[in-house]
């Protein structure tokens, strides 16, 4: 039985006008030839063939593609079966590859052995993944950059910086009866700080960009009765949530997507913000404030015909004690104006019944601005744990490198590239030591 290799239908189960059956392994190749009963296939060839299931019956007229390894995706030989779509056809090539003992791949497993293979990092393989669920325009931008290789050039360059640094220090450690000079410190300062601020500025850069992943979460906060559910069921253009006259009607937090631009925001409706004694609305409160923190932008309605209160207050106290993106709405601005609009500062003034094209216009401007695309991102949290621990073993490393204590000071760096290194790749001892024989000559 041959278990070396794997097949999997690699396009959505569902209706469509071409579904793909992948193989790749060992045996792909001879798979095509039996399913196909033809002898010939060119590398990188379209051909239309007539395929056969185990008992020589036809199952379809499809296109086949063999990719010569290692230039496929794998690495591997690869075949695609390129058959007609839908949820039948391309169950029924599965079926017939996987009766000649060949294994269904697991998730993941091709793009894994693309990375056992060297065909991709880890960080590629990361962005493969991230792709196919990407929220925006935008995040595909990112995650392209990252499989064309941008962020392993940034693991490269920075792995080279700590190398060139634990190579002072092994010098140092090996000659330890001589202390390591002022003018080699300062030098050893100068790149940990190049190396930290690096590394700060990058978690810093993604963490602003986590909406171009996984969408952009918006709260619309305010106290009952200003608007807020009116306000959701406008920009879904349906009545997706309950509205009443009748204060604290919304007594949960209800989140839809759309489209705004070429992002995708996911807008919280949530309970209104004041205080009371009823237990059930104070739970939907607590709930709305969840919702405030779970957000990166937070949108605060204010009633243009009410006098500015207490609860008004509230509101306005929330948004200011935080540093999200606030965008703030006077709605009803067609019914008399009641509302000291001095107190509430820069604003947006609509009837959200009447027209959010100008909210709109605003929010697709903050998300084009402010969550820029084009710095370079980290783009899993595999990612950003493995270089905020880089960035702790850089601080660690900084205070001790005026001490005595060059072995520390080693391990401490070393396990700093040891971290940044499992962004892309395993580290190697061996990187460290061409370098120190390579320019301190130390086996003379």
């Amino acid at each position: 039985m041959c278990y070396d290799t794997i097949v999997a239908i690699s396009t959505p189960k569902a209706m469509g006008a071409v579904s793909i059956v992948r193989v790749s392994g060992s045996e792909a190749l001879q798979v095509a030839k039996d399913i196909t009963h033809k002898r010939l296939f060119e590398p990188r060839y379209a051909t239309l063939c007539s395929l056969f299931d185990l008992n020589d019956e036809l199952i379809d007229e499809a296109i086949v593609i063999y990719f010569q390894a290692p230039h496929s995706y794998t690495g591997e030989d690869v075949v695609e079966f390129q058959c007609h779509g839908g949820l039948i056809v391309a169950n029924m090539v599965l079926k017939t590859v996987l009766g000649f003992d060949i294994s269904l791949a697991m998730p993941g497993e091709f793009s894994k052995r693309a990375y056992i293979n060297g065909k991709m990092d880890l960080s590629q393989a990361q962005a493969v993944s991230n792709i196919i669920k990407a929220q925006s325009e935008s995040a595909v931008k990112v995650l392209s950059r990252q499989i064309n290789g941008e962020l392993a050039e940034f693991v490269r360059q920075n792995k080279a910086r700590l190398v060139e640094v634990l190579a002072f220090i092994e010098v140092g450690i090996d000659y330890g009866d001589e202390p390591i000079d002022d003018s080699t410190t300062r030098q050893i300062d100068d790149k940990l700080e190049v190396l930290k601020n690096t590394m700060t500025k990058l978690l810093q850069n993604s963490r602003q960009k986590d909406g171009l992943m996984q969408g952009f979460y918006i709260s619309i906060i305010g106290k009952p009765n200003v608007g807020k559910s009116s306000f959701l069921n406008a920009l879904l253009h349906e009545n997706a949530v309950i509205v009443s006259n009748e204060p604290g009607t919304t007594r949960d937090t209800i989140t839809k997507a759309i489209k705004i631009g070429d992002h995708i925001v996911h807008i919280s409706d949530t309970a209104g913000i004041r205080e009371t004694t009823n237990n059930i609305e104070a739970q939907g409160i607590q709930r709305s404030k969840q919702a405030f923190e779970n957000s990166d932008i937070v949108v605060a309605m204010f009633d243009n015909s009410e006098k500015f209160d207490d609860d008004d207050k509230r509101i306005l106290d929330l948004v200011h004690s935080t540093d999200k993106i606030v965008i703030k709405i006077v709605n009803k601005a067609d019914l008399k104006n009641k509302l000291d609009k001095d107190k509430i500062g820069n604003h947006i003034a609509m009837s959200v019944e009447k027209d959010t094209d100008i909210f709109i216009d605003k929010l697709q401007e903050i998300l084009t601005h402010s969550f820029d695309s084009s710095q370079l991102s980290l783009v899993s949290s595999r990612q950003i744990e493995a270089t905020k621990k880089c960035l702790a073993n850089i601080v660690s490393g900084q205070k001790l490198s005026h001490s005595n204590d060059m072995e520390l000071l080693s391990f401490e760096l070393n396990e700093a590239l040891k971290n940044i290194s499992s962004i892309t790749e395993l580290y190697s001892h061996d990187q460290m030591l061409d370098v120190m024989f390579g320019e301190f000559c130390l086996g003379k």
